[in-house]
């Protein structure tokens, strides 16, 4: 019996994306088509912008990725999308695009929520499924902590209430004035920085609360670098290595309440599997702080692989396909959606 092959479709903020998954973790081809120069002037992504590049972007690279799969459209068994979260006009195309080939080569269309996605995205490494997990998904837009006790059972457990980590990093590295996009640029200038030369506060939000916040922590760079209640200045005064010393113990400070969250969450749900993905999974402290947290606690990490912490469709077929198992199929009424789904589980 040949194995299932899905063609995965993201598009749901600012990477065009098509992948072919043959069975759960044979990626085929993964192809991803980046903004990042598009948007960069802007030092953030431009909606309007995202949309049109999409509509651009979309159909060529379904096309490259059956070719490079060596695959046909009567080899598929489904096609899988993201259906949300995202931006409305990005996401609008994506499943356009999916809907339209689902009728035309009359296959079953499946729906994927691209941040569980991430919260499954781990399991393309591994070769038996690491659950029951908690799973922190860290990003540019979302920062949310779920329990994953199989692939179609994804629990929310706790989110952002203000800014995302990698919101928090962008807005960080405007400050220090150092580009676009900021995540990769403040790790890499934070290993030339003492991560003990500021003591950022860290916000709790409670004993045991799993939210995050992080506009605090944006607010107290801001007022350190530019001075208490003022919101613009420059760098200029701060040498290169008090910008780094800065970067770092920002740095240190993000990812210190990510990291104590994560643990705690699986202490409280009383499992001993931890994955990771999205963005801000690439950041080398988040990894090497957690993997040391884990270690001293008897859990154990699932990484993401770097190749699939950004947006990406081989995670969209990955979860697209379990859905197909499940019989989770959409039809062609199918419609995007902005925000998250929230269903909530507090342990």
């Amino acid at each position: 019996m040949p194995p299932t092959r899905i063609l995965g479709i993201e598009t749901s903020c600012d990477e065009t994306s098509a992948a072919v998954l043959s069975g759960a973790t044979d990626v085929r081809c993964n192809l991803v088509s980046s903004q990042i120069d598009l948007h960069r002037r802007y030092g953030g992504v431009v909606p309007e912008i995202a949309s049109r590049a999409h509509i651009e972007r979309i159909q060529p690279i379904i096309a490259e990725a059956l070719s490079m799969a060596d695959v046909a459209p009567a080899d598929l068994s489904a096609i899988a999308v993201t259906d949300g979260p995202g931006l409305i006009g990005s996401l609008m195309v994506g499943v356009m695009a999916a809907k339209t080939l689902a009728w035309s080569w009359d296959l079953p269309l499946v729906a994927v929520d691209h941040i569980e996605a991430h919260a499954t995205s781990a399991a393309l490494a591994c070769p038996d499924p690491p659950w029951p997990a908690v799973a922190l998904v860290v990003s540019g837009g979302h920062t949310s902590l779920y329990l994953v006790r199989s692939f179609l059972e994804i629990d929310l457990l706790g989110e952002t209430i203000d800014d995302a980590a990698g919101e928090a990093f962008d807005k960080v590295a405007a400050i220090l004035e150092l580009g676009y996009p900021g995540g990769p640029l403040i790790d890499k200038l934070a290993e030339r920085g003492d991560p003990r030369a500021i003591d950022f506060p860290r916000t709790w939000l409670g004993r045991e609360s799993l939210d995050f916040s992080y506009s605090g922590l944006k607010t107290a760079v801001l007022y350190h670098v530019y001075g208490a209640g003022r919101k613009y200045g420059t760098v200029a005064h701060l040498s290169p290595q008090q910008v780094a010393d800065i970067a770092a113990s920002f740095q240190v400070a993000l990812v210190d309440v990510l990291v104590r969250k994560t643990t705690l969450a699986a202490r409280l749900c009383a499992v001993s599997n931890v994955v990771v993905g999205g963005g801000v999974a690439a950041n080398s402290a988040l990894r090497r702080e957690l993997a040391i947290a884990c270690d001293s606690q008897g859990l154990k990490l699932h990484l993401t692989p770097m190749k699939y912490c950004t947006d990406n469709a081989a995670m969209i077929a990955a979860l697209g396909l379990q859905r197909l198992r499940g019989g989770r199929i959409a039809d062609l009424s199918l419609e995007p959606r902005a925000g998250l789904l929230r269903t909530r589980r507090r342990p």
